[in-house]
């Protein structure tokens, strides 16, 4: 049981999140109101993305290296989660933005950009499955990976901060780090980081073991 300690961390963290997220006093910030506590939610969500697809583009440049189909399967095991996440931050994103835009899905470049990041990975999931051949599809894959990790921070980081944007930390609006003077959010933020991002280290590990008993009869 020792070595599953990281998993009741993270179980105790995301309580302590989800609990303090909804009920931790917090400053009022322009017309935000209370949906700022979304960012207790909506920015770990782009930190497990940004993790899991760092983990992917590493393993399918080793699998370029080695030729090993192991390999591969972290890759996409990893790229699969990073998805998921890159979809949860863009829905609460996207509520967040209902209730502070005006409007759901907007022109803003933040959104679009992330977006479009996000296809990106989707159409990197649906090429795996439409490649049968084991070894094949690995080395598209990887190839793919570089293009889609290569486009994934201008898309999500450097573009969005070099133009006119609503979203906090943009070039013309700035975050929220100024406005918390007590730290309040900050003592949620922060644990929320690591919480869910053990949580998405832990759904990784499950889609890899699940990954390498589809192919057991390979990897003996």
């Amino acid at each position: 049981m020792a070595r599953h300690w990281w998993k009741a961390l993270a179980i105790l963290l995301l309580l302590y999140v989800i609990i303090a997220g909804f009920t931790v006093k917090i400053p009022i910030i322009g017309t935000n109101g209370q949906s700022s506590r979304g960012l207790f939610f909506h920015v770990p969500m782009w930190i497990c993305m940004y993790t899991m697809f760092t983990v992917s583009i590493i393993y399918s440049l080793l699998y370029l290296s080695k030729y090993d189909l192991k390999k591969d399967v972290i890759a996409a095991s990893a790229a699969g989660v990073g998805t998921f996440f890159g979809v949860l931050g863009f829905a609460t994103g996207t509520l967040w933005a209902t209730y502070t835009w005006g409007g759901t899905l907007t022109d803003d470049p933040k959104q679009m950009c992330t977006a479009i990041a996000i296809l990106i990975y989707m159409a990197y999931l649906v090429l795996r499955m439409s490649v049968h051949d084991l070894d094949k599809r690995a080395r598209i894959s990887a190839v793919f990976n570089i293009f889609a990790f290569a486009l994934l921070i201008p898309l999500t980081y450097i573009i969005p901060r070099m133009v006119d944007s609503l979203h906090p930390g943009s070039a013309t609006t700035p975050g929220f780090a100024s406005k918390d003077t007590d730290g309040s959010m900050k003592m949620v933020l922060y644990p929320a980081f690591i919480g869910w991002t053990l949580l998405s280290v832990w759904i990784f590990s499950l889609v890899v073991r699940y990954k390498k008993l589809q192919l057991k009869n390979i990897f003996k």
